[in-house]
């Protein structure tokens, strides 16, 4: 009888007491903000509150807190807001989180492969959120990179992009993908376009750490690491299926481009699935009409082959600032499969796929041999990339973790070139196929203050390289020298490492670790027919130690510094020891196998000082000091330091490692709220490199260092609207700063240099309704015309874009 009592009451309870939902949602573009942390207390450390997260809708139940005065949303991308109760019931339960440059509480996943704040980590980290990318609008990845104006982007042709991190560039810069490296065994010192075979529609956040970063990642990591994080299937909520979808369309008229995209989420109680699809197809690109009169328009593009009627035709272009034969398609694919049997264990399947059609070189199109273009074909054929990989997640702590991470994944990458000099009937292909199998092992353990990460690696990368000509008349197909290696090429590497942080006082965060890891690279030389090597095989082993050394103090509220010494490596790779290559017109790079590989020890301090609550200022100056650094360096090949090369006498150079180089520079931000409306941001970032050549006594500039380049908006924001007036520059780079190993492309300067240049740039988005936003941008407003330094294409004249988004 009592206990039936306690049951009717019970019943009579819940049925009284209506359970409160909250919603919580953008407050420019009005969607829901899912996996939101919800406290009706502000965090502090060592203190349990209640909490609750939001679910696939943005709605999450408040009943335990609908006592409390205040409520607490906290998000990666959105920082800590708070709310009082009041004005949520006030707007019918829904909390509308405000854009903003100051984060409260942001957290970053990158620096240890865990979630830590952003204020407790010594790195220095730049975070691009999924709703960056949606208002930025960018073609690619490497226009993500650049829209922060903290990352340098080079660029050979339309379809390239080689982000430069504190003078560091290519292989000296990681790529990571979903916990998986993007970096392979053909990864070039030179310049790169990889990053754009990551769909950028279908990122959730990119975190960019600056600095050596090789504890947790190893080689590669010297001027830091790029980490994308591609969006995850969002389960259902009970027994209801969650579905949701996005699609994108978007015009841009510098290129004449247009890009579709659409993805779909169908998620269970356990199981969950993501399909995405994104199909770009870039036109010509037209350059800015408004030169500097001083130096000329010294990058139009007056004159194209053509092939036709068995000969090659040269063309006078029509309009010079169309630059003839850039464009270029580009399709990605991504599938993904959650299942999530319970809160403790999640099993994630990756499949990621990105191709193109053919990729024009522009720059090799437009070079010149005794002022008569030198190609008339010169194009990468279509690049390949395609992930496969398993994630295993265990959130259950046991003696050993509190959370595991294990991840397998297989990456087959496919580069072709295909080459043919003007009036020359061969058609050069060389073909590169590199198959990477790679096993990640990462662990996290707290033991009372004491934060441990530790884990292990394991890859292989194996690389085929093969060539052939063509004679286009005939169709007559011959052997050719091959890029790399004609017997094959492997490179494996195996790494452990832990890392260390603990809080020792309100005010000072000490982070620490170690790794160590070992490579093996093999290098086969099958015809020695084209290139009379003293050798068959090329092989060499290495054990590299790294590790880093950093404190965060928090003086007060308004005040903070990180101090940070770690180091970084680049083993050799396939690309460093066994590559035949034209670099520049008249410089050949050849192999060289006793390359070794090149370490960096960097330091940096770091202040952040807070000039009111919203408005912040920080200041990072950087150093490294490389030791062994692989620089390329005149050479010579069988006792010759030159020998003749398509035709044409070239001076012999290799990879050779530099007794020592230094890169040195000073990055500053500031970032302020202006009230609910207005936000300001600003960045510059200078830099500065050298190599020691002991053997001539001289000092001579290091290639890739930019210059000094940075990015100022004004941002205005209310809900359902967000528009930016900003601009963005890059100072002089004059010849005399060009480093001598044609890296730099002083080809592509003018005979001064690279022009100092700025942009003047409007976009905006309006939320129409709940479903539907538009955006709509101008882009290089007064129609400048300029190029990033180092590249061999010029960047966008002005520039309509939009775009429609579609939500369900």
């Amino acid at each position: 009888m009592k206990r039936n009592l306690l049951t009717t009451i019970a019943v009579l309870f819940v049925l009284f007491i209506q359970a409160q939902i909250v919603t919580v949602i953008d407050n420019v573009t009005l969607e829901p903000v899912v996996n939101a942390t919800l406290t009706s207390a502000k965090p502090a450390p060592n203190i349990k509150l209640w909490a609750v997260l939001t679910d696939g809708n943005g709605k999450a139940d408040i009943t335990a807190m609908s006592g409390s005065d205040s409520l607490y949303v906290r998000h990666p991308a959105y920082g800590l807001q708070g709310f009082s109760m009041k004005s949520v019931a006030d707007d019918k339960y829904v909390v509308r989180l405000l854009h903003r440059e100051i984060l409260m509480n942001e957290v970053v996943f990158s620096a240890n492969k865990s979630e830590e704040k952003k204020s407790d980590v010594p790195y220095s980290i730049e975070v691009i959120s999924s709703k960056d990318v949606a208002f930025g609008n960018p073609q690619n990845t490497g226009d993500a990179l650049l829209n922060t104006g903290q990352v340098f982007v080079q660029r050979s042709q339309m379809g390239g992009s080689s982000p430069v991190i504190r003078g560091f560039e290519a292989s000296r810069v990681l790529m990571v993908v979903d916990g998986v490296r993007m970096n392979n065994a053909i990864y070039r010192a030179g310049h790169l376009q990889d990053c754009i075979t990551v769909d950028q529609n279908m990122l959730e956040r990119t975190e960019v750490i600056f600095g050596p970063s090789s504890t947790m990642y190893g080689s590669d990591a010297l001027g830091g690491t790029i980490h994308y994080y591609s969006k995850r299937p969002m389960l259902g909520t009970d027994s209801s299926l969650n579905v949701k979808s996005n699609a994108m369309v978007r015009y841009s008229s510098a290129n004449n481009e247009m890009t579709g995209h659409l993805d779909l989420n169908f998620g269970g109680e356990k199981w969950a699935s993501l399909t995405s699809i994104t199909r770009s197809d870039f036109g010509d690109l037209r350059m800015g009409a408004n030169a500097n009169p001083a130096y000329g328009n010294y990058d139009w593009c007056r004159e194209y082959v053509v092939y036709e009627n068995g000969k090659d035709s040269v063309y006078q272009n029509s309009d010079p600032l169309i630059q003839k034969f850039s464009g270029y398609t580009q399709l990605d694919v991504t599938q993904k499969l959650l299942f999530k049997p319970n809160d403790n264990v999640s099993h994630l399947f990756n499949f990621q796929y990105s191709t193109s059609s053919d990729v024009p070189r522009y720059d090799r199109l437009q070079q010149r041999s005794g002022g008569n273009l030198r190609f008339a074909e010169w194009y990468y054929g279509p690049q390949n990339r395609l992930l496969a990989s398993y994630t295993l997640t265990l959130n259950k702590p046991s003696n050993l973790y509190d959370r595991a991470t294990v991840i397998g994944a297989f990456q087959k990458i496919d580069q072709d070139r295909i080459t043919r000099r003007r009036n020359n009937v061969n058609r050069l292909r060389q073909e590169e196929d590199v198959n990477v199998i790679s096993l990640n092992a990462d662990f996290a353990k707290e033991i009372g203050k004491n934060e441990l990460r530790y884990g292990a690696e394991v890859t292989h990368n194996i690389v085929a390289s093969s060539a052939t000509n063509t004679d286009i008349t005939t169709n007559l197909v011959t052997d050719a020298a091959t890029r790399y290696a004609d017997g094959g090429s492997t490179m494996s590497t195996g790494a452990i490492y832990i890392s260390h942080s603990i809080e020792l006082s309100e005010k000072f965060i000490l982070s620490d670790g170690i790794r160590l890891t070992y490579t093996n690279l093999v290098c086969n030389f099958e015809d020695t027919t084209f290139y009379p090597f003293p050798f068959k095989q090329a092989k060499q082993t290495n054990i590299v130690p790294s590790g880093n050394v950093g404190f965060v103090y928090k003086a007060c509220e308004k005040f903070s510094m990180n101090v940070l010494v770690s180091t970084g490596f680049r083993a050799p790779n396939v690309d460093d020891m066994s590559k035949v290559f034209e670099s520049t017109q008249g410089t050949l790079i050849v192999a060289n196998p006793n390359v070794k590989p090149e370490m960096v020890v960097g330091g940096e301090i770091g202040f952040d000082l807070a000039l009111a609550p919203s408005a912040h200022w920080t200041v990072t100056g950087f150093y490294s000091r490389m030791l062994n650094a692989m620089v390329v360096q005149p050479f010579q090949l069988d006792g010759q330091d030159s020998v003749m090369y398509d035709g044409v006498m070239s001076q012999v150079v290799a990879m050779q490692n530099a007794n020592a180089a230094y890169i040195t520079g000073i990055s500053t931000a500031f970032n302020a709220d202006f009230g609910d409306h207005f936000s300001f941001r600003s960045t510059v970032t200078a830099t500065y490199g050298r190599y020691e050549d002991t053997e001539n006594d001289t000092i001579i500039p290091l290639d890739h260092i930019p210059p000094t380049f940075g990015q100022t908006g004004l941002v205005y924001h209310t809900k359902g609207f967000e528009a930016e007036v900003y601009t963005r520059y890059n100072g002089w780079k004059y010849l005399s700063d060009y480093s001598p190993s044609g890296e730099d492309n002083a080809s592509q300067a003018t005979p001064y240099g690279t022009p100092a240049w700025a942009t003047l740039n409007f976009r905006a988005s309006y939320q129409i309704g709940k479903y539907v936003g538009a955006s709509f941008a101008c882009e290089n407003i007064l129609d400048q015309n300029y190029r990033h330094f180092a590249s061999g294409i010029s960047s966008p004249g002005r520039n309509f874009v939009v775009a429609l988004r579609l939500h369900y």
